[in-house]
């Protein structure tokens, strides 16, 4: 039986936030390409614009290496698409692509993402993402590159007992989500790489200090709440938040935070916390909150909001977690800071996780070069997926081929078949290509290469 196809958007639902249109972030993105330096002399086959422009089709396309790429990209479709659709004139091959982007240091794409996110936010396609009067930040790391041989001056170094060296890279990466919302918005990254001149390893503690200021510097009109796991509970972290303007709700356990938990235990003795418990559809929901704890011995003028929340089913505790926050916590809005609480967990998930296995090849090793190649490539998937994302939330057109395929995996590869085998214009002809099984644009395959 045929497969019943989708009613076709209204056209009016073309129109919807066409300043956030696909067309329109790649403008974004191109107009930031052409201002990263050439630091290459003499006439150029492959200009600096087409060459990054080329890296990000590839990853948007989710190609899984660039030798796949490389051998697809001479075909008179190809050549076609990646010009009417990405902007490249001269798509470079693989070896020129990785030399290239080598030299490319990944913080010229910052702005890329800075002014994807700030026309959001400017076109109100961020106004539903507001939580506790603003935005919830999740941070955390994550590793994509480990090798025993192949290493660069920025690779991170672990020493093992028998000899052995193993070389790494990790992200600290910071998204934008909700507790309601499937769509999360990476901002730029931040390289967890050797430092220029340091003699121990970067970690993730160091790069949020450097990371956050640069987001709070690029977004100056945004309200953040920051969340992050327990490695973020210490005094020089929560000053650094608060000083930069942010809120912030972090993890808190019983192991890390001794002398915290002692100060609550004791408030607690006091009868100076609130507690109580809801029970709804079976499942009970406790809450114990207290204002204005010490943070530890050696930051005891730091106060910190200290809240434990719990869930019981069929008298079985099926969750439990804890968190310090700055925001004062009543009856009235601890449920709201528990649910953004665990929203952190969206930037694992929804990102990192998605980022591994469904399709982007996080950790796949497209090239890792003598310079910035490895975190460059990374910055450049983590930029296609910001795309993705901006288009899922407003894209008519992008949802409803998301919705013709049971995983994201099978519309990637959807897509690559229809880049492969037609002259496409458009990007409004890409999708209702897709979403009307390669008929519904103007879309004409070529039979003779």
């Amino acid at each position: 039986m045929p497969r019943k196809l989708p009613a076709p958007p209204a056209r009016e639902d073309l129109t919807f936030h066409r300043s956030l249109s696909i067309e329109s972030l790649l403008k974004i993105i191109k107009n930031e390409v052409v201002k990263i330096p050439e630091y290459r002399v003499g006439p150029l086959e492959y200009p600096m614009p087409d060459v990054v422009m080329s890296g990000f089709a590839m990853f948007a396309l989710k190609y899984p290496s660039l030798l796949q790429f490389d051998k697809n990209k001479d075909k008179r479709r190809i050549k076609y698409n990646l010009r009417t659709l990405y902007g490249v004139n001269h798509a470079p091959c693989d070896s020129t692509l990785r030399e290239v982007c080598d030299e490319v240091n990944p913080e010229y794409l910052r702005p890329v993402f800075t002014n994807i996110i700030q026309q959001a936010h400017t076109e109100g396609a961020l106004d539903v993402y507001s939580h506790l009067d603003g935005y919830l930040l999740s941070m955390d790391g994550t590793g994509y590159f480990s090798s025993g041989s192949v290493s660069c001056p920025h690779c991170c170094e672990k020493h093992h007992r028998n000899g052995k060296i193993e070389y790494y890279h990790q992200l600290m990466g910071a998204a934008i989500v909700h507790p309601d919302k499937a769509q999360v918005f990476p901002l730029f990254p931040e390289a967890i790489t050797q430092q220029d001149g340091a003699t121990k390893n970067d970690c993730e503690s160091n790069a949020a200090k450097r990371l956050l200021p640069a987001i709070n510097q690029a977004l100056p009109g945004m309200r953040f709440i920051v969340l992050q796991d327990a490695i973020g509970a210490d005094g020089p972290n929560i000053k650094m938040i608060k000083n930069h303007g942010n809120s912030y709700i972090i993890t808190v356990t019983a192991d890390d935070q001794v002398s915290l938990y002692n100060n609550v235990l004791q408030r607690f003795s006091q009868n100076e916390g609130n507690e109580f418990e809801i029970t709804d559809d079976g499942v009970t929901r406790g809450y114990r909150f207290i204002n204005g704890v010490a943070l530890n011995k050696t930051h005891p003028d730091i106060l910190v909001n200290f809240l434990d929340y719990w869930e019981y089913k069929d008298e079985k505790q099926i969750y439990s977690h804890q968190w310090i926050t700055d925001i004062e916590l009543t009856r009235e809005n601890v449920n709201a800071v528990m649910r953004a609480g665990r929203a952190r967990w969206k930037v694992e998930n929804e990102t990192f996780n998605t980022l591994k296995n469904l399709g982007y090849n996080l950790e796949h090793n497209y090239g890792h070069g003598k310079q910035y190649l490895s975190t460059t490539f990374a910055t450049l998937m983590m930029l296609a997926f910001l795309v993705d994302q901006v288009q899922e939330h407003v894209c008519v057109l992008f949802r409803a081929a998301r919705n013709m395929f049971y995983s994201r995996k099978a519309l990637w590869e959807e897509m690559r078949g229809l880049f492969r085998g037609f002259f496409i214009k458009c990007w409004e002809d890409f999708w209702l290509g897709i979403i009307f099984e390669w008929g519904g644009g103007e879309l004409r395959p070529d039979d003779t290469s």
